[in-house]
């Protein structure tokens, strides 16, 4: 007995309307950019850095009108023989929505391409000249062609493809519907002209779209960069600021430690009191410790050397000097009890100022000056101009100078004046708060580094 064969498994057949679905999607998506604006009634170049820039596209959409409407019209009425009335109403029509382009290109073309149509069905009732042109009048044709510029400088690929594809089916429609005695080339001549400048339309708007995203991409990367830095710099300063928070800790827990030796007569309850805060002092230690090996890059190592201060100033204006750059230190001898964080800022904010000066003004005399007045620590870093014009030693900086300085000013509670002089100069003047005469130092002299604690 025969058996037939068992048939192939095979997937679902595709769906039969896939073509007309995908047709049908499409439609609605030309209708859809012919009937809405991508844009909002914004006029064009209005973000133009200059008014007359601004001002560009109304004296051109009014030269515009004022050439087409007159022009239109004479057209119509001596060429065409159209009737003085219909002949007025229709250039006007036709014309008169120019002035729409600088900022309602689209509404623009809802008026104007109707009106074309009509004008054209108006000229085919009367009878050809021997040199008429149908159905776009050379001024009907060149008024398109701007309207197209138009669009393609403001409306989205799928609008000016649908916009395309309108007026070639209104040209291959006239043509297919006019007597055989009339010359239809314009209905071939616009859409091969409104493509190429469709096209130009298109180019220029999307090279615009492109410079615009690239100078908001340059503007976001510069803030990143901006505060890249600002959290480095508040980094580092943290990572110095730690050697004199421990430091206070490490005395803490020395004194907690010794209290019970050194003061005779403790009770027991003072004795527990004392070993309490020196646990939690210790604790407290180690949890900075932890702190500052989060503050570190990766493979940095720690500065072995203690936090410099205002005590160190003079051999840094010394080797500032031998470096070939005229100094004058102006330290003021009763500069009284400073706290550690602003005697590392001052010496910082210096240092930072002397170091713009050699790389940016090599050679120019520089005048610093530090001076305690109304219960403020006065750090003044004035330099005067190159002496000789010179490229300067660095073209471009980190950036991390005067944020720097700003952040160290902030968090000692202080304020920062920093700008050109006159003369070419630059002046870097910071001002911190010193606590009240007769309160206690909040740091010894010497300060450990943080590879020490």
């Amino acid at each position: 007995m025969a058996t037939s064969p068992s048939p192939s498994p095979a997937g679902p057949p595709p769906p039969a309307d896939g073509l007309l679905s995908a047709a049908r999607r499409n439609l609605r998506e030309l209708a859809h950019g012919l009937s809405h604006a991508s844009h909002p009634s914004t006029p064009l170049l209005a973000d133009a850095p200059k008014q007359w820039q601004r001002l560009l596209p109304y004296v051109v959409v009014l030269a515009l009108a004022a050439t087409f409407i007159p022009v239109t019209i004479t057209v119509l009425a001596s060429q065409y023989g159209v009737p003085g009335a219909l002949a007025g109403a229709l250039g006007v029509a036709q014309a008169a929505p120019l002035l729409m382009l600088a900022h309602r290109p689209l509404q623009a073309w809802w008026i104007i391409f109707p009106a074309d149509i009509v004008s054209a069905l108006v000229m085919l009732a009367h009878a050809p000249g021997r040199h008429d042109t149908w159905p776009w009048p050379p001024p009907t044709l060149v008024a398109y062609l701007f309207l197209l510029l138009a669009l393609g400088l403001r409306e989205t690929r799928r609008t000016v493809v649908a916009v395309w594809a309108a007026t070639a089916a209104a040209g291959a429609v006239l043509h297919l519907i006019a007597p055989s005695d009339r010359a239809t080339g314009s209905a071939l001549l616009l859409p091969i002209l409104g493509a190429v400048v469709l096209v130009i339309g298109a180019a220029v708007r999307e090279r615009g779209e492109a410079t615009r995203r690239l100078a908001e991409q340059e503007t976001i990367s510069e803030a990143e960069r901006a505060q890249r830095t600002l959290l480095e710099e508040r980094t580092r300063i943290a990572r110095e600021l730690h050697d004199v928070v421990a430091h206070h800790m490490s005395v803490i827990t020395v004194q907690a430690d010794s209290a019970p030796y050194r003061i005779s007569g403790l009770s027991e309850p003072a004795r527990e009191e004392f070993a309490s805060i020196a646990a939690a002092a210790r604790e407290s230690l180690g949890e900075m410790r932890r702190l500052l090996s989060v503050l570190r890059s990766d493979g940095t190592a720690g500065d072995r050397a203690p936090q410099p201060g205002l005590d160190r100033l003079q051999q840094l204006v010394e080797a500032t000097v031998r470096a070939g750059l005229p100094v004058e230190l102006s330290l003021a001898a009763d500069l009284g009890e400073v706290p550690s964080a602003v005697d590392l800022s001052a010496y910082r904010i210096v240092q930072e100022a002397l170091a713009n000066v050699v790389r940016h003004a090599p050679g120019a005399r520089t005048q610093v000056s530090v001076r305690v007045s109304a219960g403020h620590l006065n750090v003044l870093v004035v330099n005067g101009p190159a002496p000789k014009p010179a490229s300067p030693l660095e073209s471009a900086g980190t950036g991390h100078g005067l944020v720097g300085m700003r952040e160290r000013v902030r968090l000692t509670g202080g304020t920062l004046d920093t700008g050109p002089l006159p003369d070419g100069g630059f002046r870097v003047a910071a001002r911190m708060p010193l606590p009240p005469a007769g309160s206690p130092p909040d740091s010894p002299s010497v300060q450990p580094s943080s590879e020490d604690l």
